[in-house]
């Protein structure tokens, strides 16, 4: 099988000839002191991608491919570009008019939120898909034409509104008023509908539908809000690309228990990333969800990969395939991103033993 075919295999809750090994996200100092080795030109590996020269973007690209070459990466995730402008020394902002603060250890931070009352819906307009947006999947899809399953990650309907008009606004509009929260809903819903048409025709295998909604203790919503306000967008999301035939994955960190049975009515395929540290324990969640949900990391990135030695890696991760591999249903990722605090060599050896303990029949 290729990578393509493992992936797909595996959400389809499948065995397929190994488990399957994918990268959700990764940021540039992973991705430089992986591929030092094996590409010139890196830039300094404390730069973050805001602040490089465009010769040193396209090497980081290619550094990019050769780590999902070179170590037997099955998916590839890809994300829109070129929907940010840089609008200050440490800030971005969007299409959607939300300003970020420019961090060096991860994503930036959404800090000004242009939609806070319902009067300032009136004339806003929201912003178009854009086919240019697309280049990196475009790029992916090129150049490892179907021997990967290429993904895309789409911000869901929590995600965006909060980032519209604020976290904490959002969670007391829901109770003082709530038509201001569905209308900021289908906003971000009538966005992801025509991104879902333009990801279609660039030829995507995979949805991701990342909507984090809960921290290591809980969801930050009751699951009563959660079915009126957020899940009725993004199952509509679900339904539309199932018909057109591509596989969606719910992604969320933290503890998920009280949502999980929503979850598993909307028809996802998969659950990532499955955080260690908020009680999603890989065993726990496959027995309760069968065959019914592939599961898609839980491989510590906040404590193993960044402090643990390459031996407790390889550990962890043949635990993870004796916990859920049986059967087929499981992607071993880690339990978030690749952040810049993570040990190559630690990366290095969860790729490896995936290779090296993976195959199918189990053999552990």
């Amino acid at each position: 099988m290729n990578g393509k075919q493992r992936i797909l295999t595996a959400l389809g809750h499948e065995e397929p000839d190994r488990v399957p090994l994918y990268i959700h996200a990764i940021n540039e100092k992973p991705i430089i002191l992986l591929t030092r080795d094996i590409v010139d030109g890196l830039p300094d590996p404390e730069k973050t991608f805001y602040d490089m020269t465009d010769d040193e973007k396209f090497v980081m690209l290619e550094a990019l491919f050769r780590v999902h070459e070179h170590y037997g990466i099955d998916g590839f995730t890809a994300l829109e570009f070129g929907h940010e402008q840089r609008t200050g020394p440490e800030e971005v902002t969007d299409g959607w008019g939300v300003v970020y603060q420019l961090n060096p250890f991860g994503l930036p931070v959404a800090k000004y939120h242009p939609l806070p009352e319902i009067e300032h819906l009136k004339d806003f307009k929201p912003p178009a898909p854009a086919k240019d947006n697309l280049l990196l999947l475009s790029a992916a899809r090129d150049r490892f034409k179907d021997e990967k399953a290429i993904f895309w990650m789409m911000r869901g309907t929590f995600v965006l509104s909060w980032r519209l008009c604020g976290m904490e606004n959002l969670m007391l509009k829901m109770f003082d008023d709530p038509d201001f929260v569905h209308q900021i809903a289908r906003l971000t819903y009538d966005y992801n509908v025509q991104m879902l048409g333009l990801l279609i025709e660039e030829g995507l295998d995979v949805l991701i539908i990342e909507d984090d909604i809960a921290d290591k203790n809980f969801p930050l919503i009751s699951p009563d809000q959660f079915r009126e306000f957020i899940n009725p967008y993004n199952r509509r999301l679900v339904g539309m690309a199932h018909e057109k035939g591509l596989k969606v994955i719910r992604h969320s960190d933290g503890n998920l228990w009280p949502l999980l049975d929503i979850l598993l009515e909307t028809g996802y395929d998969g659950l990532n990333p499955l955080e260690p540290q908020a009680d999603m324990d890989l065993k726990r969640v496959k027995d309760y969800c069968g065959d019914r949900l592939c599961l898609l990391g839980n491989i510590d990135c906040i404590d193993l990969l960044p402090e643990g030695t390459t031996d407790d890696v390889k550990a962890a991760v043949k635990q993870a395939i004796r916990d859920a591999g049986r059967g087929g249903g499981l992607i071993i990722c880690s339990s978030n991103s690749l952040h810049p605090g993570v040990k190559p060599e630690n990366c290095r050896a969860m790729f490896e033993a995936v290779h090296e303990y993976g195959g199918y029949p189990l053999s552990l």
